[in-house]
């Protein structure tokens, strides 16, 4: 399989580093926005061009993976790359998934291609449990946990604060929550009373901590609704303790079995990664290979990690996986 990436930044880099463990693929190129000439990538002897030339290459690539952000890029470039390409992208802004999807869909359908989008982690792996733990235990409840981990998304609203130099910011489920759900207590939590919010942060001298603070913690739809801590440190301190970018965390299904609901069962799957964008680049490289292998068989359109055969992730054919995996 011939793979092109579109974007350099960590997810690129760790979507390249992926590419190297299949040898079912090679990469072909990597496309960026920024001068080519500027982007050093770790693979020899593979180019990288500017994003507009991607267009002469559209029979060179079976599957481009798109490496950008979900607020203001995927929305428009993954409908406009799925003109001209087979694609995955990682689009996780959960609450616009449906819009992204028909835009996504409309370009792919009219020009015989295959797009999967929302693949990673959450969205992706977790959104698969979540619909197994609900179809194997109609009677229950569902509870995410993230972290601990360094959320990006967070870290950049603070760093978008007057005054603040860098930051990140950790996203670390209450215990004592956790242990409630996998005691089968099923109890209703709110935001706040499932997550807590670390905030590490540099700051330009001499301006007004007190501000600062008080923005963070006041911030609405990221840090109001919880409990959230604001730690003042220095730029030498943030990059030798806080410089890696680790998530993970754990999707919990609790349910009732028996005639009379006599039985509790629960079902775990949980995440430790030491590096979010590798792990989530990871998953985006078993996708390419599921939508070439969707496209082999005339497959067009958009799809989720819903709609794949967890056959087609991996480099077995199904004769190894029903004997090994089976």
């Amino acid at each position: 399989m011939k793979i092109g990436i579109v974007g350099y930044g960590n997810l690129g880099r760790g979507v390249e580093c992926a590419i190297k463990q299949n040898a079912d693929m090679e990469l072909v190129g990597v496309f960026t926005r920024r001068n080519p000439e500027d982007v050093k990538i770790l693979s020899e002897g593979i180019s990288v061009y500017n994003l507009s030339d991607a267009i002469n290459m559209k029979d060179k690539i079976d599957v481009m993976i798109i490496c950008a952000g979900s607020a203001t890029d995927l929305p428009t470039m993954t409908p406009e790359l799925a003109k001209n390409f087979s694609v995955i992208d990682s689009f996780d802004n959960h609450t616009n998934i449906p819009q992204h999807f028909d835009k996504v869909n409309q370009a792919a359908v009219e020009n015989d291609h295959i797009a999967i989008i929302s693949v990673g982690w959450d969205p992706g792996l977790f959104s698969l449990n979540r619909v197994l733990g609900n179809a194997v235990l109609p009677n229950g409840n569902d509870y995410t946990f993230w972290g601990r981990g360094v959320s990006q998304g967070h870290s950049n609203a603070i760093r978008r604060i007057e005054g603040v130099v860098d930051a990140r910011q950790y996203t670390i489920p209450i215990e004592k929550a956790l242990e409630k759900v996998r005691n089968c207590e099923n109890p209703v939590l709110t935001a706040g009373e499932k997550h807590k919010r670390e905030c590490y942060v540099v700051v330009e001298e001499g301006v007004d901590l007190n501000r600062i603070e008080s923005e963070i913690v006041n911030m609405p739809a990221y840090f109001s609704d919880y409990d959230t801590s604001v730690h003042f440190i220095s730029q030498e301190d943030l990059d030798m303790e806080h410089s890696g970018i680790s998530h993970g965390g754990n999707v919990i299904r609790t349910g009732k079995t028996g005639w009379q609901e006599e039985n509790s069962s629960i079902v775990e799957y949980s995440l430790k990664l030491d590096s979010n964008p590798e792990f989530t680049s990871s998953v985006l490289v078993a996708y390419a290979r599921a939508a070439y292998r969707m496209r082999m068989r005339g497959i067009t359109g958009c799809k989720t990690i819903l709609d794949v055969p967890v056959g087609d992730l991996s480099p077995m054919s199904p004769e190894e996986l029903l004997a090994k995996m089976l």
